[in-house]
């Protein structure tokens, strides 16, 4: 039985604790918040021992790995420091504010033999694998050209401060838009060689963008748009077109996942999941869980983090510059 210990015991911790229960093999036996009756509240509904101080949460030695869920600029110390204590590391996207902080994360995990995933959860959610395996089966070609957006309120209820300023690692971009940058790079399964982009604050008072445009040049000729838009008000879209040599796919994350021939989308079947999230969550953990007893590798490695990481970096220099930028 692997002991679980989540580090950010608040909204997406808790639905991390929800998906632990349903997983064979894993139990959650510690939580750490620094809000003492949020945490109290946590624990009683969802078991384990509560923390105040997660470096007292590493030393718990029935905890075996971490999932870390706190705002983002506090990533790299407590992967870092979860590595170096011999704990498995889940690791909410953003991996890290900055490339080089992801580097300092994989070479701690690397540094201590410990497995680290981070929480891209396109990877498991059921639109995008069907797309993925349509890709695999081979009758579409390449993909050449993608276009993934996410459209949706900025200021929902789980909003905090912390997402409103750049020194935090906040923006519309990094904490929700890169769900649609990661599928697409996912999808064109090719490496970016540049961005430019436009990013702005459109809606709100704050330091950080609510809305941004990507635009992407892949290695192998691809080319792809990213649309990132934290509105004030309207209706939400999180969805995706990939025109392939031979066909084009649609996915929608609340519609399923069709495919494109003779001028017709065909609905895949089994595409479609309601709560596709906590089904996707659900599917994380077994696939961490795997990972760890069966030493095995993970399913989105520390390496691809840092590479949509890098991409934001460029995307926030071409925005400055005015100009396509080179991945660093």
């Amino acid at each position: 039985m692997i002991g679980i210990g989540i580090i950010g015991a608040g909204h997406f911790g808790a639905a991390h604790a929800r998906a632990i229960e349903k997983i064979d093999g894993v139990r959650l036996v510690a939580a750490c918040r620094n809000d003492e009756s949020a945490l109290g509240a946590f624990t009683a509904e969802h078991g384990g021992r509560g923390y105040r101080d997660w470096r007292a949460l590493i030393e718990d030695k029935d905890v075996d790995a971490v999932v870390i869920t706190t705002p983002h600029h506090l990533h790299t110390e407590m992967a870092i420091g979860a590595a170096q204590a011999g704990k498995h590391i889940l690791l909410e996207k953003p991996m890290a504010p900055t490339a080089a902080a992801c580097d300092a994360i994989n070479a701690a995990a690397a540094a201590n033999g410990v497995k680290l995933m981070v929480g891209h959860l396109m990877h498991f959610s059921r639109p995008c694998m069907t797309a993925k395996e349509a890709l695999a089966e081979g009758s579409l070609g390449r993909p050449l050209i993608a276009s993934s957006w996410m459209i949706k309120l900025w200021m929902e209820q789980n909003r905090q401060d912390w997402h409103l300023s750049y020194g935090t690692g906040g923006g519309m971009l990094m904490t929700a838009g890169i769900h649609a940058l990661d599928r697409l790079v996912w999808l064109m399964d090719d490496d970016v060689v540049s961005v430019g982009a436009m990013l702005g604050v459109k809606f709100h008072d704050q330091e950080a963008d609510d809305a941004s445009m990507l635009s992407l040049r892949f290695a192998g000729g691809g080319i792809g748009q990213v649309q990132s838009v934290g509105y004030r008000d309207g209706a939400v879209s999180f969805a995706m077109d990939l025109v392939c040599e031979h066909g084009t796919l649609r996915i929608d994350m609340d519609r399923g996942t069709s495919l494109g021939r003779g001028t017709r989308l065909t609905d895949l079947p089994d595409s479609f999941e309601p709560n596709w999230m906590h089904n996707a969550v659900i599917r994380e953990w077994a696939h961490m869980r795997d990972a760890i007893l069966n030493d095995a590798p993970v399913t989105v490695t520390g390496d691809y983090g840092r590479r949509i990481i890098a991409i934001i970096e460029a995307a926030y220099r071409s925005n400055e510059s005015r100009r396509e930028e080179e991945l660093a």
